[in-house]
């Protein structure tokens, strides 16, 4: 069933349900992963997403895990060819399939959670994150607790996309501790975001240069930063979920996203009929935020914030700046 055909072009699918009366599934989504699942977190929060959105709306759901480019569009050609009513797609690798794809397939929605791209058409929509100010939090408390007064931070690539880790961590680093030194080390290579082994290695080699503490931002490849930090005793920061359960001692605190929320929402705004919805979630509006800005349960979290109350109350008192105006920050991504 196309979600916006000629004859229920005024309709919403939910409202095409109730009318309907039917206890099956209505319609279909589908979730087009850049790279496979695996335990890369951040794309497991899309799957995630994706199944509570079909639920929310009782329609089915298939996930596509793509590994190469071809993949990827091919991939999203087949999600439009089953006939999905909204093909979700996360992250910047699929900025050019769907500019070029969308336009032919106006019966269709296309939602780019992560990215999003210029002159979209009215079927395409957008969610997008301010992890600049999550990754700023994370600066904060490594300017805050560095003995060395060098930290450092792994990227997977270098793009602008990604510096809104880098730079924001570097900025919230100099905010509190103007003769601290941030190194930034890339993972690049064929496989960026899911590459541990060659996270360790930038890893290792900032530890070499006298980083005690270290953000990652990898992806797939943070297990390997985790790892080169339990052989040689520096701490983390770490993105997306909470991995601190599973790497005791090792992570001080998270930049979070929430993917999966900020998935359903969009959902949700695409199936009431709005065309090209837009939101971009930041501090404010609770699509980012850290361990430490949960009072309630920063001494569960396994984090190793918790034993850090000063900076726990330094990033809460922070993040309420950015919330509220007082503190501004710049999307490094313009800068770059």
């Amino acid at each position: 069933m196309g979600f916006l055909n000629k004859s229920v072009a005024a309709l919403s699918l939910a409202t095409m349900m109730s009318a309907a009366g039917q206890a099956s599934a209505e319609g279909l989504l589908i979730y087009v992963s850049p790279d496979p699942i695996g335990v890369n977190a951040f794309l497991a929060m899309g799957k995630t997403g994706i199944e509570a959105a079909g639920e929310k709306h009782d329609m089915d759901v298939k996930t596509y895990e793509s590994s190469t480019a071809a993949e990827r569009r091919d991939n999203v050609s087949a999600a439009v060819n089953e006939g999905a009513d909204i093909v979700v797609m996360l992250g910047f690798e699929f900025n050019d399939i769907v500019a070029e794809l969308a336009p032919t397939a106006p019966d269709t929605q296309f939602l780019i959670v992560d990215q999003c791209i210029e002159n979209r058409p009215d079927n395409v929509h957008c969610a997008v994150f301010r992890e600049y100010e999550a990754s700023y939090l994370m600066g904060v408390a490594a300017g805050m607790l560095t003995e060395s007064n060098t930290v450092g931070v792994v990227g997977a690539l270098d793009i602008p996309f990604l510096h809104r880790y880098t730079d924001g961590y570097a900025q919230g680093v100099e905010s509190v501790n103007p003769e601290a030194t941030v190194e930034v080390r890339w993972v690049g290579g064929e496989n960026p975001f899911s590459d541990p082994v060659r996270a360790k290695e930038q890893a290792l080699a900032l530890h070499s240069a006298g980083a005690d503490y270290i953000y990652t931002a990898t992806s797939g490849g943070d297990f390997g930063v985790f790892e080169a930090a339990k052989e040689e005793g520096f701490k983390t920061f770490a993105v997306d979920i909470n991995h601190c359960p599973t790497q005791p001692g090792v992570i001080v605190d998270q930049s979070l996203k929430q993917v999966d929320v900020a998935l359903v929402a969009a959902v949700d705004a695409i199936l009431e009929g709005q065309p090209q919805t837009f939101s971009a979630l930041g501090i404010k509006e609770g699509g980012v935020g850290a361990i430490a800005l949960d009072e309630a349960g920063i001494a569960d979290s396994g984090c190793l914030i918790a034993d850090h109350p000063e900076v726990a109350a330094k990033l809460r008192e922070v993040a309420a700046g950015i919330a509220d105006g007082s503190i501004e920050l710049t999307d490094p991504m313009q800068a770059n």
